[in-house]
């Protein structure tokens, strides 16, 4: 599985958003910008700020990372305990990491110590996940627990704003993303599915995935196909 790859396919789903955001977060006056959970640098490459900081728990991604985004200070580090003092940040944002981790609130409210921006720019509520034709519901139900097997809250984007409320953090703006994740191309389909069969293995029997990719193929051919997982973003100020 090449996760840079996939972790580039997101960034691209918010790219539109980001430059939104970012503009309205003050980025381009900023001085100094957090992404807790930086992974391997798909979206901190894309940035120029004068101290550019990076934090992930694994070490392999960090070491991915420091090669697309050679500018930034990278850390080893858990977003429950964030390493920085009070206030360090202009702006502190993460990406697809919230329904990751153990204690989301604990991770907005180290945030929002760190940062005087808090952003969270893409958290997924797959509990209202769709999926057409109809054929194709048990491919979301089995990826939905796939993620509840792997640790993570396949529901959170739904709480995404009430957790800012209970950090502290003053809500800007909030709101389901527009769009979403859209598998526009041939490479993002492939991508994809690699996904899929990575969190489905072991889970499902191999010759029901296949059932289910050739099928995803057929009516993506024949403009059937419609998926849609509500993704929520929010900023705010401490």
């Amino acid at each position: 599985m090449n996760w840079h790859a996939r972790y580039l396919q997101q960034a691209a789903w918010t790219r539109d958003l980001r430059v939104y955001l970012f503009e309205r977060a003050g980025l381009k006056t900023a001085c100094r910008v957090l992404e807790v959970g930086c992974g391997t640098g798909a979206i901190l490459r894309e940035l120029s700020v004068p101290a550019l900081h990076g934090l992930d728990l694994e070490t392999g991604s960090l070491a991915e990372c420091r090669v697309h985004a050679p500018a930034a200070s990278l850390a080893l580090g858990d977003g429950h305990f964030l390493p920085y003092p009070d206030k360090t940040f202009d702006i502190v944002y993460c990406h697809y990491l919230l329904l990751w981790v153990k204690d989301p609130l604990q991770v907005l409210c180290e945030m929002a110590r760190v940062g005087s921006s808090v952003l969270a720019l893409a958290e997924p509520d797959y509990s209202r996940r769709m999926d057409e034709p109809s054929a194709l519901k048990p491919l979301g139900e089995w990826q939905t627990e796939a993620l509840r097997r792997q640790g993570a809250d396949p529901s959170f984007g739904a709480s995404l704003a009430e957790t800012f409320f209970q950090a502290g953090i003053r809500l800007i703006e909030t709101g389901p993303i527009r769009g979403g994740a859209v598998v526009k191309s041939a490479d993002d389909w492939e991508s994809e599915w690699a996904v899929i069969q990575s969190d489905l293995a072991g889970f499902v029997p191999e010759r029901e995935i296949q059932k289910m990719k050739k099928l995803d193929e057929s009516v993506r051919e024949d403009g059937t196909r419609a998926l849609h997982v509500p993704t929520f973003f929010a900023w705010g100020k401490t």
